[in-house]
């Protein structure tokens, strides 16, 4: 048996500079996608209807080809918290780096399957609706094609390993 790959996972802000960078280890995933799963190290983050604690287990799903990422988040104890989505830029892969750069709008959604859009006010004040029209509009595509997915329970949605306290994932 082979040890899983360790990417280096690299968030950019919308204006292209790095925000975070931090390891994960590679777990399946199908054609258009990079899938990894990582610790979250950075301590309580609480956006108030959403936070991630340290040591929450996040499995990490970034279409290549498509404008966005799906964080399944999961507490140390095995309690799903929900999937946060970002809208993005299509991930870039090069060597054993995943980098992804965030567009502002985020998705959110439950695990009782409510889904709340985050972020639109950020949308607004950046001014790309008058700077960038096209990449307004695919911001905005991007946000409704993952609000249909987590509806749908497309993949990754679908994906929901099941977490043990010690944060070991199992089929």
């Amino acid at each position: 048996m082979t040890d899983a790959r360790i990417w280096t996972v690299v968030k950019l802000r919308p204006d292209g500079s790095e925000a975070a960078r931090y390891p994960a280890t590679d777990i399946p995933a199908p054609d258009g996608w990079v899938a990894a799963r990582a610790i979250w190290t950075y301590g309580t983050v609480d956006i108030g209807y959403y936070s991630f604690e340290q040591d929450d287990v996040l499995y990490e799903y970034f279409a290549t080809e498509r404008p966005y990422n799906l964080f399944a988040t999961y507490r140390p104890d095995g309690r799903l918290v929900g999937w946060y989505c970002n809208v993005t830029h299509p991930t870039r892969v090069n060597d054993d780096t995943i980098y992804w750069h965030d567009l502002w709008v985020d998705v959110l959604v439950m695990p009782d399957g409510s889904i709340e859009v985050i972020d639109m006010d950020e949308l607004d004040e950046s001014g790309i609706e008058q700077d960038d029209p096209r990449l307004h509009a695919l911001i905005l595509a991007a946000r409704d094609e993952l609000v249909q997915m987590a509806r749908e329970r497309a993949y990754p949605f679908s994906e929901t390993p099941t977490i043990t306290p010690a944060g070991d994932a199992h089929d």
